[in-house]
């Protein structure tokens, strides 16, 4: 069928712990609405959200109040490849945007750049200005949004020093990231950033950082982090038709220490959003600026259908 033929596109890696599909990309709104339904009887203390690419105002609604709210980063939106907006579209000239999204699309980053830099001759100083200026005009939105509490990592559009900042001046929002942090009785493990790609954006980090980043948890209930683990199904992007970059050392931890969950983001449309790696119940938790929802966390659950 068409899932088989997907995965024949999906390189192949070394064996690892044996792994059950618990769901696909094809079936995630349809299931996602029979837990919602679930989670009308039962409260959820922890929500978890990712990818929210400048769509705060959707968060009152996702996030019921009295709620914690986990982050796992990625909170503007430089540019949206559906809808075409974003910063990049209001800053440069529309043919140049779509021009630089079918070059992303199809992996040539390096000419996508060539693009921008084209567009930017002659007035650089005014573009960045203005790039500038929607960036902190997007997070300062964002911080607005949050509720009280709210866990935060970063993800690889995310650049820390405007993160950090803002942190800072706002006591609801707590940076987690290489921290471990115990809600409802759980052990939360967080593990923020990305590992460099083409872009080179601010929120990558060096394998080095991510591991040491890693081995410094200890033993956690659930990992957190905003890359997934380096598992194919999981970092396979069926619309961008390519893997992204998962982390071998989240892999490791997940194999090691078999913790309950690890949830995470980063790839908008896998091809399995979820699966178990031995125990652990690993969850994309979703493409928020798309979907609008929040995943409820359960302590006393370990059957997911989303």
């Amino acid at each position: 069928g068409a899932s088989a033929r997907v995965l024949e596109c999906v390189p192949q890696r070394r064996e690892r712990m044996p792994f059950h599909p618990r769901d696909s990309a094809v079936h995630e709104y349809e299931r996602h609405r029979l837990i919602m339904s679930v989670a009308t009887m039962q409260r959820v203390a922890v929500y978890v959200v990712s990818d929210l690419h400048g769509a705060p105002g959707a968060l009152s609604k996702a996030v019921p109040e009295a709620s914690s709210l986990i982050l796992l980063g990625d909170l503007i939106n430089f540019i949206d490849y559906t809808s075409m907006t974003g910063i990049l579209a209001e800053v440069f000239a529309t043919e140049a945007v779509e021009e630089v999204v079918r070059l992303r699309t199809l992996g040539r980053v390096k000419e996508a750049g060539q693009v921008l830099r084209q567009s930017s001759m002659g007035h650089e100083e005014h573009i960045r200005s203005e790039i500038g200026t929607r960036v902190q005009k997007q997070y300062e939105e964002v911080f607005a949004a949050l509720p009280d509490p709210t866990y935060l990592i970063l993800g690889n559009v995310d650049n820390p020093s405007y993160v950090n900042e803002l942190a800072a001046e706002t006591p609801s929002v707590r940076v987690v990231d290489g921290e471990v942090v115990t809600l409802e009785g759980e052990r939360f493990g967080f593990v923020g950033g990305a590992l460099p790609s083409p872009l080179n954006v601010a929120g990558e980090i060096s394998e080095d950082s991510m591991r040491a980043k890693v081995d410094a948890l200890g033993e956690a209930d659930i990992i957190c982090s905003h890359v997934p683990p380096d598992v194919p199904e999981l970092c396979y992007d069926t619309r961008a038709r390519r893997l992204e970059r998962g982390s071998v050392d989240l892999a490791r931890y997940i194999e090691e220490v078999q913790p309950r969950r690890a949830y995470f983001g980063h790839v908008h449309q896998p091809f399995l959003s979820s699966m178990h790696m031995g125990r652990t119940l690993c969850i994309n938790v979703g493409y928020f600026r798309a979907t609008g929802r929040a995943f409820p966390h359960r302590r006393d659950d370990d059957s997911w259908s989303m």
